[in-house]
């Protein structure tokens, strides 16, 4: 398997057939709902999605004509969803791209990880979820729903009254490889380290359970990127997203 510091396989042909995938990473949804987290996938065909209250994320294996068509016939009508790999072509017509976004994929490995200064935390659970979609709504990590704290270990740290003010877990679930997301940081709290206390903290229990911890920060966030950075991930790839909607009856 390639190593994390490696740069992206060349795999990839863009062409009608989208993108024949060549390591997991460059369709990490697609890898985790057919992996570690096929437990959770609402399927049709070769399509695969999180329900809805887990999280945005759907994928397919090639986006070729049919993957496009199944992707449609798992949403339904008006249906939206996010998806993400390497290369990500527009949509076919009647499609609504409602967000077009790229952003880095990083990764870590444990002897490349840096030492920071560490912060108490405790384990985040269902019991927290009121409070962390309120950090959510207003530090906007990315997509959050009500049960995404269900896709792997989420961690926080709280005040003297119990109030949490950063937070960071993980999210996609493939073989070897755990990406770590939803790093925020109250308006209140900020300038502590909490953001890298917390990131090092998810990130070294990935590796301590033998596997790599991915993240992706947006292009143009250069400050989560610089922090991240300073804590030994470097860049993989660039990958791009994009918020679809399909087209009606």
């Amino acid at each position: 398997m390639e190593s994390p510091g490696e740069p992206a396989s060349d795999g990839e042909e863009d062409g009608a057939r989208g993108a024949a995938v060549a390591h997991p990473l460059d369709n990490a949804i697609w890898s985790a709902l057919t992996t570690r987290h096929a437990p959770l996938a609402e399927v049709k065909g070769r399509a695969r999605r999180y329900p809805s209250d887990v999280s945005v994320f759907t994928a397919v294996d090639v986006l070729d004509d049919d993957g496009w068509a199944q992707l449609r016939a798992l949403a339904g009508p008006s249906g939206r969803m996010a998806l993400s790999r390497g290369t990500l072509p527009p949509a076919p017509p009647g499609w609504t791209e409602i967000i077009r976004a790229r952003g880095h994929q990083m990764t870590v490995t444990g002897a490349d990880l840096v030492e920071v200064d560490p912060v108490v935390v405790r384990p985040l659970t269902r019991a927290d979820i009121g409070e962390v979609l309120a950090l959510v709504a207003l530090t906007r990590p990315g997509p959050f729903e009500e049960r995404t704290i269900e896709m792997g270990r989420y961690w926080g740290h709280v005040d003297d009254d119990d109030r949490l003010l950063a937070m960071a877990g993980e999210r996609m679930h493939l073989d070897g490889y755990t990406e770590i997301s939803a790093v925020c940081t109250h308006p209140d709290a900020r300038g502590r380290g909490l953001a890298a206390a917390l990131t090092r903290h998810v990130a070294l229990g990935i590796v301590e359970r033998g596997e790599t911890p991915i993240l992706h920060v947006r292009e143009g966030n250069d400050p989560a990127r610089r922090l991240y950075q300073r804590l030994g991930f470097t860049d993989r790839r660039m990958v791009e997203f994009a918020f679809l909607e399909t087209p009606p009856d």
